[in-house]
């Protein structure tokens, strides 16, 4: 089951755990069996099981400011509005972004985020994945102690729904000496999602993983990367974090239309597609393992300032514009996104050999420091994040 929506009762987020990593790709796993939900390796600090959010007491602190909660098992969904009737929603404790629809020229709303939601195995629960998520892994030098966030807090709430909303979350280590803020921000014709790192440690502190963002699409193949020309990028495999979707088959060129877009495809070829596609195939994990040993990490250039998403791709430039553009033509918008603090820009498309509007319609885009980590001295502070703007107004 796949579904744009997640305001149903029976919703909860799957259970988060910690994570480590020391290089970021190379403690990702080489083989798994297949499944919706994907982990980084457990860090030595352990999750802090959280307790059931009090929806009433969220809405006497924090009511006000343009922003609603509602009640989904032991979580909340936070809801923000400004007056144009742009809308941004957030899941606590994970911090998930899983909606932001924003007002067009046609004077409708659009959702401009991916969301997916799955059946778990206990049917009172769902596996929500998608939107915007925040896979980060912090690290001492010696990459001895690691600490990623799981649970987010609700902080404060600020504005008004005339200007601009803000709402701050943290989330802190468990000796308190790594403290995060996420601030989401929505405006009128922008969302935001900005983190704020303070290192209270007495060594250096190295920072992994980024801002993960799923922009929905009517298919990769109506879908152009505007403004990337001439930037220097590595072909890597797609990362495997609880939130990210990726397709079970991803990279494997052997399945049938791979590399093909729907207009040129036979009808034959369309229907063994679509049931190679939906079937649960025993040798996926095998072929994950075979195909990690062989991953390609080929550097290049990007020579297409109009870059069409319709392939299979996963790619991180180094060298990008902090702005750029991507345009659906099936949808007929666009959304500029942007970055602040992160030098990495990742960039993946699953291909267009998927059904239209479905779980894998859309790109995934990150602002990282995936290749580099980011080293944060002590006693200091970063700040960094991105930002969709919608100029379809």
């Amino acid at each position: 089951m796949a579904s744009s929506s997640i305001f149903t009762p029976r919703l909860t987020p799957a259970p988060s755990k910690s994570k480590s990593l020391v290089s970021f790709f190379s403690l990702l796993p080489t083989s798994r069996p297949v499944k919706y939900k994907r982990d980084f390796p457990v860090a030595k600090v352990a999750s802090i099981p959280y307790e059931p959010i009090n929806q009433e007491y969220l809405e006497k602190e924090f009511s006000g400011h343009g922003v609603t909660f509602e009640g989904i098992g032991e979580s909340c969904v936070a809801k923000m509005e400004v007056e144009n009737g742009s809308t941004a929603s957030l899941m606590m404790p994970s911090g998930l972004i899983t909606s932001y629809k924003a007002l067009m020229w046609h004077q409708g709303t659009v959702e401009l985020l991916h969301t997916s939601v799955l059946e778990a195995e206990d049917e009172d629960d769902a596996i929500i994945q998608g939107g915007i998520s925040l896979p980060l892994t912090f690290a001492t030098d010696d990459g001895k102690d690691s600490w990623s966030p799981t649970t987010w807090s609700l902080h404060n709430v600020r504005g008004s729904p005339t200007r601009s909303i803000k709402i701050e979350m943290i989330s802190n280590d468990s000796e308190g000496k790594i403290r995060l803020k996420h601030i989401v921000t929505l405006e009128q014709d922008i969302l935001s999602s900005e983190l704020i790192v303070s290192n209270s440690t007495s060594s250096p502190l190295q920072m992994f993983g980024g801002v993960m963002s799923h922009l929905t699409v009517s298919s990769p193949d109506a879908i152009y990367a505007l403004g990337l020309e001439g930037s220097n990028f590595f072909d890597k495999r797609p990362i495997d974090t609880e939130f990210v979707i990726t397709p079970p088959r991803y990279g494997d060129t052997s399945q049938p239309g791979y590399g093909q877009v729907y207009g040129k495809m036979t009808l034959q070829a369309l229907a063994s597609t679509l049931g190679a596609l939906d079937q649960n195939n025993s040798d996926v994990a095998q072929y994950r393992s075979n195909d990690s040993e062989s991953e390609d990490e080929e550097e290049g250039e990007e020579d297409d300032s109009y870059k069409q998403l319709t392939d299979e791709m996963c790619r991180i430039y180094t060298c990008a514009p902090r702005v750029f553009t991507i345009l659906d033509r099936g949808k007929r918008n666009s959304v500029t996104v942007g970055r602040d603090g992160f030098e990495e820009l990742y960039l993946m498309s699953p291909g267009s050999v998927h059904e239209f509007y479905s779980r894998y319609a859309y790109v995934l885009v990150g602002q990282t420091a995936m290749l580099k980590p980011i080293t944060i001295a002590p006693g200091d502070e970063w700040k960094g994040g991105l930002y969709i703007h919608n100029p379809n107004l």
